[in-house]
């Protein structure tokens, strides 16, 4: 049985365990060779679910005009909100570790774009306003974090006109329930003080998976010398097999190297095997998804859409893992789940800090391809939230989803009004 044939069938029980070309928006492929008559099909499948709409529009009978769209700060915590003419009213939490370098870009370069327009054309807008001033220029972290925290503002309103949860408004509910893994993040430390951090994480949340980092990051020395391949034995021992357990080089290795600890892990029986080259190596993660047989996942940093077409298409990745800021929001990330899914791959989406995780799970539980643990970091004790439907932490290993509308809590009133309105220089956000 051939290695690609072996992740198909382990990707396939994971699943059930767990539960157009020239796009706007889209940059460049790689450069490939010349495409076999089974690519192309893969294309031709790909484009087909890329014209499928994602926001379920026909729940909205009358035009949301958007109002106002603001961004409001207190010290290095920011917030979106968005209100229409008729009253109604979203919020969001923003990835407030990027969003304190690149908040002019939301106040100047976006929120403008958005004034006047219907809350219904989201999805056209998304594409729109990546034209518009060229933003197409900021492609990346730059315009997609920003853009990503107006469209969870904009979600949440609509959620609660229409009386949905997020997930209700982009999907079906697949996943009520999500499973949980802990994630060590832990580099320059021995591996007996990560085995020591880790056996704590996984009591506290009583996960039933984890993940370790492997290597130096993005091809830097690893240190202390040989941490991983001590570190990938001792994990397993420690848990035993009834533990799943995942790996993240964060773009440590070049091909040979990618393969050499893609095979290690195989040894140990991990689950999955996360960039192990650079992220925008494209050509080379797919060498290396080739060689292995464990399932390689990736796509954390990835902004194109179009670069994740070309990876499904060619097999480059079994697991696909974009992150909601990241990537620019609920959208453009469902459009990736439904070309993994219609090439048979996971979706396991990146988690970002502040209501990363809550936004996450939304996503999780609209995904029918969603892979059968989602990492858990709870909620920022930043941003302080009342949910009715949900403790939002874990209950043996698993989170349940908020049911009520939009995203399902209520921000602190009294922690919402120490903020103030950004200004921006053009004028373009309303206070």
């Amino acid at each position: 049985m051939s290695m690609k044939t072996n992740r198909r069938g382990f990707l396939a029980g994971a699943l059930v365990g767990g539960a157009g070309a020239a796009l706007p928006g889209c940059a460049a492929p790689p450069a490939v060779a010349a495409r076999d008559a089974s690519a192309n099909a893969n294309y031709a499948k790909l484009d087909e679910v890329l014209r499928q709409p994602v926001l379920k529009r026909q729940l909205f009978s009358t035009p949301v005009i958007i109002e106002t769209l603001e961004l409001l700060r207190l010290d290095d915590s920011f917030l979106c909100r968005v209100r229409s003419k008729d009253g109604a009213v979203g919020i969001s939490a923003a990835n407030n570790s990027q969003q304190r370098s690149l908040y002019p870009i939301q106040v100047n370069r976006l929120q403008p774009f958005f004034l006047g327009k219907d809350a219904r054309d989201l999805e056209a807008l998304l594409e729109e306003v990546y034209v518009y001033q060229s933003n197409y220029k900021l492609q990346s972290l730059a315009l997609w974090v920003p853009l990503a925290t107006i469209e969870f503002a904009i979600l949440d309103m609509l959620g609660r006109i229409a009386n949905k949860s997020i997930g209700q408004l982009i999907g079906d509910i697949h996943n009520p329930k999500v499973a949980v893994y802990r994630a060590n993040g832990e580099r320059d430390v021995t591996a007996e003080a990560v085995m020591e951090n880790l056996k704590k994480q996984v009591v506290e949340s009583e996960a039933k998976a984890l993940k370790i980092k492997i290597g130096g990051r993005m091809s830097h020395v690893e240190y202390p010398a040989g941490r991983s391949e001590k570190l990938i034995p001792m994990v397993r021992k420690e848990f035993g097999d009834q533990m799943v357990c995942y790996a993240d080089s964060n773009g440590s290795y070049d091909i040979a190297e990618g393969i050499r600890f893609g095979r290690l892990l195989e040894e140990y029986k991990f689950a999955f095997y996360e960039e192990p080259v650079p992220f925008d190596w494209y050509e080379e993660t797919k060498a290396v998804t080739d060689a292995v047989n464990i399932p390689v996942a990736g796509g954390e940093q990835e902004a194109s859409l179009h670069a994740f077409r070309w990876l499904i298409a060619n097999d480059g990745l079994d697991i696909v893992q974009p992150d909601l800021y990241y990537f620019g929001g609920f959208i453009r990330s469902m459009k990736v789940a439904r070309m993994a899914a219609a090439m048979g791959k996971v979706h396991t989406p990146h988690i970002s800090d502040g209501l990363g995780y809550l936004y996450m799970i939304h996503l999780v539980s609209a995904i029918p391809n969603a892979g059968p643990y989602h990492e858990f970091k709870g909620l920022s004790d930043e941003v302080p939230v009342e949910c009715k439907t949900s403790s939002l932490k874990t209950e043996n290993g698993v989170v349940t989803v908020p049911t009520g509308p939009g995203s399902g809590i209520e921000i602190d009133p009294a922690f919402i009004k120490k903020h103030t309105v950004v200004k921006g220089s053009s004028g373009g956000s309303a206070a």
